[in-house]
């Protein structure tokens, strides 16, 4: 391995609200992936989010928005990365090359599929090297997840190392049978834990932690598709009436609605909105770097409700007076 010259690549893969934006934005600002590295970013949403947060990439950022790059966003995929080995092809050998690729995936995203895309391909074989699959997992909400997502368990099987993230929110013993369970699913992959991406030690695995009793999954057993809403709220928002609706909304739908994201433009600066099923995550105040196409701009992933009727309620909860 030493002397392939080929391009390396980080593969990172999660389940929806896992935290691998968080993650990557620590080790991209610790340079953990080395000084020379450009990142991908997928996100089925057509309205990205998570690009407005990553910008410490050294050799740039791609976004791929509007389709998992595992199926509906593959062509996109290959055809970005060619893109990249040939810009790299045609230095010249006295400049500082890029070496590193990292791909954040959609966390509707299988990680096989992708590598088995880059691996297929007649060019990106050649010069690509997938040199890990990193899964972010999130320690509270993994198990239930697990037990109902196919998807879910084929993205830990994927991994060559698992990222636990919230583990400070996480009592003790669910973790413990968590790190079990992770265990029995993937027994090959290293485990370590985050806390806001910043690395923490995980204490010993207590004796005979006990192993969740997962059951058998098809993906007929996945309750209905998973997809992307994206709504545009006014500049002129009533936070108030917004936060109502919005805890209300998770309170009834929490568990269908699996995530929400969005960078809402307010008096005190862009913040950040995200919440994983029915927990909201604490606001963050993101730098102010111009317009964005992302800015006033919220993405519900989840299944079992039409669009149309989601923002109809939104639009009536913050307006009730005008007819809808």
């Amino acid at each position: 391995m030493a002397s392939d010259a080929r391009l390396r690549l980080t593969l990172l893969g999660g389940y929806l609200g896992s935290g691998k934006t968080t993650w990557l934005r620590h080790q991209l600002h610790a340079e953990s992936f080395g000084p020379r590295v450009h990142v991908i970013v997928n996100e089925a949403a057509e309205t990205p989010v998570d690009d407005a947060l990553l910008s410490g990439a050294q050799e740039g950022m791609t976004l791929l928005a509007g389709g998992c790059c595992c199926c509906a966003g593959r062509g996109d995929l290959v055809a970005a990365l060619r893109q990249l080995c040939d810009a790299r092809s045609r230095q010249s050998s006295q400049v500082a090359r890029l070496d590193r690729i990292v791909l954040e995936t959609s966390g509707l995203a299988d990680p096989a599929a992708i590598v088995n895309a880059i691996q297929t391909d007649p060019v990106l074989v050649n010069h690509i090297v997938i040199e890990e699959t990193i899964v972010a997992v999130d320690a509270l909400h993994a198990l239930s997840q697990l037990a109902t997502e196919p998807l879910g368990r084929r993205q830990i099987g994927a991994a060559d190392r698992m990222v636990l993230t919230k583990v400070d929110a996480c009592d003790p013993a669910a973790l413990d049978r968590l790190r079990a369970t992770l265990a029995r699913l993937n027994a090959h992959a290293t485990v370590s834990a985050a806390v806001l991406g910043d690395s923490v030690a995980l204490p010993p695995l207590s004796p005979g932690a006990e192993v969740a009793d997962l059951p058998a999954l098809t993906e007929e057993d996945a309750r209905g598709p998973i997809t992307p809403t994206h709504l545009a709220v006014p500049p002129d928002l009533d936070w108030s009436a917004f936060t109502l609706w919005l805890s209300a909304l998770l309170h009834a739908r929490g568990d269908d609605l699996v995530r929400v994201k969005g960078v809402l433009r307010t008096p005190a600066g862009r913040l950040l909105l995200q919440t994983v099923r029915k927990v909201v995550q604490s606001p963050e105040i993101l730098p102010d770097q111009g317009a964005s196409r992302s800015d006033n701009s919220i993405v519900f992933i989840g299944r079992g409700y039409r669009p149309e009727d989601l923002g109809r309620s939104m639009r009536r909860f913050l307006s009730p007076t005008r007819p809808f």
